[in-house]
């Protein structure tokens, strides 16, 4: 997306549910392609850095409590999410925003309850087809795979590779290594990886807004001991993090399950520590993923 918007293609986003501004890698050129936009709408529950960008805010209902529909587990456990009190304010359901919205533009969806939308993608998506409302209810949850209503759902994704003959096989693409694009050197001799707090998400945007034992101490910059004395680095020092993008500060802790050479930040707390300011944008070619995890930065007292 960010692609098009910089070769002038994409002049209008509709953002739903997510937070650009602060979450994409290179979140300065992030923020400034949001910016320059002709328009833009976000769809949220809360008002976000990028829905405080945007021209139009349609405010969302919450997926727990307040709609109808399914949920999905990281172990492909589709459940039922059931409605047990009305959003506040204007708020609406996403599934009726989306349908209201093309009704006001001369199109109709059809129906917008939430069964009838999820029979239409069961009948669109081989993997869900038996995964009817009253299975799921009884059942508890289904993971998919489930092609009819005679099938339970597949506890091993991939359970078929251990039949004695393998009908369908796996496929396998063998790649060749490609080292990351922010190469390290005598400038930017550190690699800094980011990642998750287990008690945190994304931006912070919903688990920030409270406080907990568990989100003391902010964000910080973890350092393997042996890199602290080498760059002069005290444990809770703070220091200014510098990658060839941009940089942040934050305090410095040590932390003795880091390899030398390696240092760690998550992008819970974007509005005391821009940790994407750092990131480089680069993208693998085949999965599209950000290369999140290999920044090359220096330290610097402050």
């Amino acid at each position: 997306m960010f692609e098009a918007m910089e070769r002038g293609e994409l002049r209008a986003v509709y953002v739903v549910g997510e937070n650009p501004a602060q979450g994409e890698a290179d979140q300065q050129r992030a923020q400034r392609l949001l910016e320059g936009l002709d328009h833009l709408v976000v769809q949220d529950l809360f008002l976000t850095r990028t829905a405080e960008l945007a021209d139009v805010v349609l405010p969302a209902a919450a997926t727990l409590g307040e709609v109808e529909g399914t949920v999905t587990s990281s172990e492909r456990r589709v459940q039922r999410v059931r409605k047990a009190y009305d959003a506040p304010g204007g708020a609406r359901d996403d599934i009726e925003i989306v349908y209201e919205l093309a009704r006001r533009l001369g199109h109709d969806l059809g129906s917008p309850r939430a069964e009838d939308v999820w029979n239409e993608l069961r009948s669109l998506s081989p993997m869900h087809a038996g995964m009817s409302y009253t299975r799921l209810e009884a059942l508890g949850g289904i993971q998919w795979p489930c092609g009819d209503e005679d099938d339970p759902g597949a506890l091993f994704l991939h359970g078929r590779l251990w039949d004695d003959v393998v009908e369908d096989r796996a496929p396998f693409q063998p790649v060749e290594h490609d080292p990351p694009v922010d190469v390290l050197d005598d400038d930017f001799p550190l690699r800094l990886t980011t990642g998750r707090r287990l008690e945190s998400f994304n931006t912070g945007v919903q688990t920030g807004g409270f406080s907990s034992p568990l989100h003391a101490g902010g964000e910080s910059i973890l350092l393997a001991p042996e890199d602290g004395e080498r760059y002069g680095v005290a444990d809770g020092s703070r220091v200014r993090v510098v990658s060839r993008r941009g940089s942040v500060e934050a305090p410095a802790r040590y932390d003795a399950t880091l390899r030398p050479g390696l240092a760690f930040m998550n992008l819970h707390f974007p509005d005391e520590v821009a940790t994407n300011v750092l990131t480089i944008d680069a993208t693998d070619p085949k999965s599209g993923t950000a290369e999140f995890k290999a920044t090359a930065i220096r330290l610097e007292a402050v």
